[in-house]
């Protein structure tokens, strides 16, 4: 079968930015400008495409990243829209995985804000090159220079702005296109559907003319063939200058800028132009690099697969969906070859073979049967009995196995029960369908109280949870209170042994270790090095040692926490043949981890969050004085337009039910935001509380 579209065509990308920047509402005009809607939906309506889901609509907020596809100027745009709220940040990580590109949306007025942040450092994380696209300039306070400014000063980005507003808030009609040197009014009859070019207004000529300049200089410092033109005092072309942008743009060099106002449908046709003109093809990726299997594990030899038809198929699993009419949706990127409907493919990661019943093309909660799928497509697939976010789809003879992904540790939980007999099975079955949905969403049983626990990100995390647990699987339950993640680490080294000496079953089964005990580098989790020879203890039984130091840390020796940025040493060790057994050494390893962490002076840990909070500047002292009170450091304050930014670091416990208290304080008319910063020491008063509860338990 011929392929529908060429692979240059083609553009993958995600919208990503702050909550309330105004990701869906552009999403919604791009899809009401490419012909894929007759009419953008609103999100103070409850009535977007993008966002269907009813939580979604009550709030007004994107939950889950749901994914289109549309078209512009002959190439086919597929779209992830994911979420703003730092709870949802795991939506975007694993969107950021498949894409080649992203339009990273930024309010006019509040400019780079926290989780603008941290998605544009994913983006980084995964080399996904940007256009950038400031929204909201109709808005009192909106600063295009202002918004740039903070690109830069927050994100070391390098923005290249292709147009400026014509206008400034309620008075803001269009742009002036830097690339053709003319201003686009739009109509306000057809939802800027059109507009009219016209000449720069007298009064913008002279900052059209500088900002024209500073394009020519900042792209020309960049690519060397402008910059031949440059020196040469030659104007570029538009298609000489396009292609040095693009160049730079794939290159991470530069992000090229656009402004507008989605709301008022002002300004997306540049983006979708932008898009088009400067984000990559999937053939303008490196090529994918995955590892054979060797004995049936990964670990083989790198293989690198080109984005080609022509090559075996390869196709990464990025978010599974449990969908009412569907069953299981597997959403997935192929990165080369071509899968028809109907076909088995190789679960690398599982070791099983799946046979695909449907593809379907997606459109938020709609969809499309496909035929086939090839390179550059992301699908949805319905038929896998087994599978997970992130594993490896492959052609039988031809298995390779790329890097799974990496999700965030959930940083809060609260326990659950079913309120009757009847929900015991459903609430099982409803939790491990979000579980296998969601990566940082996780199920665990206290092996003391037998209490089923769930794991989140954050209060909304869990809070949609069990909303959608009631709705979707009709699930009557009943909840804890929400509880703080803590942690539990070393902060100096000991040595301590462990030994193990016992006849069972007329067996004698011994062991002895020597470990040292001592804090790691922040971040680095657990830490094992064996530095005693195999020719004093064979490689198996240090095997043993090394599996069992991790499984104790599991549990912490203050509150029963997790042990973290723990670096464990082998540092001696003795055995005895036909005595010494693996149950031997793990249990002597367990007594000498836990002995070590006890003499080392052992800290509980909890998670600090980086909080920034908008309020109208009558209510600044008053927010200040309250954040203080909640143990909170005031970093430092800046106006943004007509209001206040705080900017803090608050531990998480001292953060629950801080909107209703924010509310109040400020008359409804304060915001924040928050996001995990690091895990620091408890303060010793707050310590002691925390251990008397677990000793009392």
């Amino acid at each position: 079968m011929a392929r529908e579209i060429a692979l240059q065509s083609i553009r993958n990308i995600g919208i990503m930015a702050h909550i309330d920047a105004g990701k869906t509402t552009t999403t919604e005009r791009i899809l009401y400008y490419t012909g894929r809607v007759h009419r953008p939906g609103d999100v103070d309506d409850g009535a977007t495409q993008m966002d269907y889901m009813e939580q979604e609509r009550e709030r007004g907020i994107t939950i889950m990243s749901a994914a289109t596809t549309c078209s512009w100027r002959d190439h086919r745009i597929n779209i992830i829209d994911t979420p703003g709220h730092v709870d949802f940040t795991s939506e975007v990580e694993r969107s950021l995985r498949v894409l080649d590109g992203a339009v990273a949306v930024f309010c006019g007025v509040g400019g780079v804000e926290p989780q603008s942040e941290t998605v544009w450092k994913q983006a980084d994380r995964y080399g996904v090159p940007r256009v950038a696209f400031i929204n909201k300039m109709d808005r009192l306070g909106a600063d295009f220079d202002r918004a740039l400014q903070s690109m830069v000063e927050r994100l070391g980005a390098k923005p290249l702005p292709l147009n400026i507003p014509v206008g400034v808030e309620d008075g803001f009609r269009g742009v002036i296109d830097l690339m053709s040197m003319e201003a686009k009014i739009y109509h306000e009859e057809d939802l800027g559907a059109t507009f009219d070019r016209e000449p720069i207004p007298s009064e913008l000529a002279a900052d059209a003319e500088t900002a024209r300049a500073a394009l020519l200089e900042t792209v020309a410092e960049i690519d060397e063939e402008l910059m031949e033109l440059y020196l040469a005092e030659q104007e570029p072309t538009i298609d000489q200058l396009r292609a040095g942008i693009r160049r730079a743009t794939l290159a991470g060099q530069l992000v090229p800028v656009f402004c507008g106002s989605s709301l008022k449908n002002k300004g997306v046709q540049d983006l979708l132009d932008g898009i088009v003109d400067y984000l990559p093809s999937p053939v303008d990726r490196p090529a994918i690099v995955g590892r054979a299997l060797e004995k049936g594990v990964p670990g083989g030899e790198e293989i690198r697969r080109r984005p080609d038809d022509e090559e075996p198929f390869s196709a990464l699993a990025f978010k599974i969906l449990a969908d009412p009419f569907a069953g299981r949706l597997a959403f997935m990127r192929v990165y080369s070859g071509t899968l028809a409907a109907g076909k088995v493919v190789l679960n690398v990661n599982t070791g099983k073979r799946e046979r695909i019943q449907r593809l379907l093309r997606m459109h938020a909660d709609k969809r499309e049967d496909l035929q086939e799928v090839r390179t550059g497509d992301i699908v949805a697939a319905v038929g896998f009995k087994e599978i997970r976010t992130g594993d490896t789809l492959s052609d039988q003879a031809h298995p390779l196995v790329l890097d799974e992904m990496t999700f965030a540790e959930p940083v809060i939980y609260m326990a659950i029960e079913p309120r009757t007999k009847a929900d015991q099975d459903k609430l099982g079955a409803a939790l491990q369908a979000m579980a296998d949905e969601d990566p940082s969403f996780q199920v665990r049983k206290d092996p003391d109280s037998g209490q089923t626990v769930i794991w989140g990100m954050g209060e909304l995390h869990l809070e949609i949870i069990v909303d959608r647990m009631q709705r979707e699987y009709k699930v009557a339950c009943n909840v804890g209170r929400p509880q703080v993640a803590y942690r539990e680490t070393v902060t100096k080294e000991v040595v301590a042994h462990g030994e193990f000496e016992r006849d069972l079953a007329g067996k004698t089964n011994f062991a002895w270790v020597e470990l040292a005990i001592g804090p790691g580098e922040y971040g680095s989790g657990i830490t094992f090095v064996n530095e005693v020879g195999p020719q004093d203890l064979p490689e198996e039984f240090a095997g043993y040692v090394e599996g069992a130091v991790k499984q104790a840390c599991a549990t912490g020796v203050l509150a029963g926490y997790p042990l973290v940025d723990l670096k464990a040493r082998l540092t001696g060790a003795r055995w005895v043949e036909g005595e010494s057994t693996e149950m031997g050494f793990r249990n002597a390893a367990t007594g000498a981890l836990w002995d070590g962490a006890k003499a080392a002076d052992p800290v509980l840990l909890e998670p600090v969050m980086t909080v920034e909070v908008t309020v109208p500047p009558e209510f600044l002292g008053d927010v200040t004085g309250h954040l203080n009170s909640r143990r909170g450091r005031v970093l430092g304050m800046q106006q943004r337009g007509a209001d206040q930014v705080i900017h803090a670091e608050v531990p998480l416990v001292e953060m629950f039910g801080y909107a209703t208290q924010l509310r109040s304080l400020s008359q409804g008319r304060g915001v924040f935001s928050m996001q995990l910063a690091r895990y620091e020491p408890v303060p010793e008063k707050v310590a002691r509380e925390i251990t008397r509860l677990y000793a009392g338990a």
